[in-house]
């Protein structure tokens, strides 16, 4: 693995992308998250899934000068179009307009239809707890889980991202509807290193630990067993019920033409109702209780969702983003 300097990735991202109709803005913006989201130790996500992205643009999935728009509102609830735009440039949107409405309302919806994958969920948790708001939000995906009780794959790993705002760290949960997602399990192939609990199903039919036998099955393990896949479900009913957009077994599956779905961005201000001081301790509390509780494995404290990110993002900024270097080289090349 190479050490590049945020900065480096950054322009080198945003270039490619200008080369290819993106705007000077939306180069940046885009490029911006891309990077943000390897920063983060999210590897699977971020610099290495530019390249699919990239071959998205050229097949034309991904629209570079599309954005998105609002078909329908009324009060704090919005229908939006993503007009088959940039994903994650579509999603950025879509929070920002919830976050704007909450301000208003102290809550906030927006369900957008007709748009591409957002690659990492949890950016958009982020950006919410940023601001101040609880962030919720979700995306339906490709048909690529099989449900509870099923043999292929019919629902989608769906991923669901809730997000609580705290000045000593936000708390940040981002997690597929499956125990591990595939840019896990490709994460864990590529290294060599086995599950360390049962992710999914071999050819024999057996759970197991091995990431290759599971992505070679596609029979992953929804998380939770029958209330993941139950779960999965709901929210790809959701999504596309209230961005009247497609549903999971609408939607081709093919990772290079993941394309029309449905997602949604929900906002919510704490402080709307006032008692500041009450709220801001409740989230220390909860954080503290957890810290206070004895670890199973000693040497191995227990954390709470998003602490470890913060942790790997001080790392990643100073010493460099860890890179593929054949991920890195064809990115180079474009």
């Amino acid at each position: 693995m190479n050490r590049i300097s945020f900065e480096v990735v950054h322009a080198q991202l945003a270039n490619v992308l200008r080369r290819r109709g993106f705007s000077d803005a939306r180069a940046e913006l885009c490029a911006r998250l891309f990077a943000e989201t390897t920063c983060d130790g999210v590897y699977s996500h971020g610099v290495n899934r530019f390249p699919r992205f990239v071959a998205m643009v050229h097949n034309g999935s991904v629209d570079p000068a599309a954005e998105p728009r609002v078909v329908a509102r009324i009060g704090a609830l919005e229908r939006w179009d993503g007009q088959r735009g940039a994903g994650n440039l579509n999603a950025y949107a879509a929070m920002a307009r919830a976050l704007a409405l909450a301000a208003d309302h102290g809550i906030a919806c927006v369900a957008m239809g007709n748009t591409n994958h957002w690659m990492r969920g949890g950016t958009y948790g982020w950006q919410a707890a940023d601001a101040g708001m609880i962030g919720l939000c979700w995306t339906n995906t490709m048909p690529n889980l099989p449900p509870w009780g099923g043999a292929e794959p019919c629902i989608g790993n769906n991923p669901l991202v809730i997000a609580v705002p705290r000045a000593k760290g936000n708390v940040v949960l981002d997690m597929a509807m499956s125990q591990f997602s595939y840019g896990a399990m490709e994460s864990y192939r590529k290294r060599g290193v086995m599950l360390p609990v049962d992710g999914g199903f071999d050819a024999q039919g057996n759970l197991t630990r091995d990431p290759a036998a599971i992505e070679g099955t596609q029979r992953l393990l929804p998380a939770g067993y029958w209330k993941g896949s139950g779960l999965a479900m709901v929210l790809d009913m959701m999504a596309a019920m209230l961005s009247l957009g497609n549903a999971t077994h609408h939607i081709v599956p093919d990772p290079l033409r993941e394309t029309g779905l449905s997602q949604v961005f929900v906002a919510m201000n704490p402080l709307a109702l006032g008692d500041e001081p009450h709220i801001e301790r409740i989230a220390d509390e909860v954080v503290e209780s957890v810290h206070r509780s004895r670890p199973a494995e000693e040497g191995s404290p227990v954390r709470y969702p998003g602490e470890q990110t913060l942790r790997t993002r001080a790392e990643n900024r100073r010493l460099g983003l860890l890179l593929e270097p054949a991920v890195w080289d064809e990115i180079l090349a474009m």
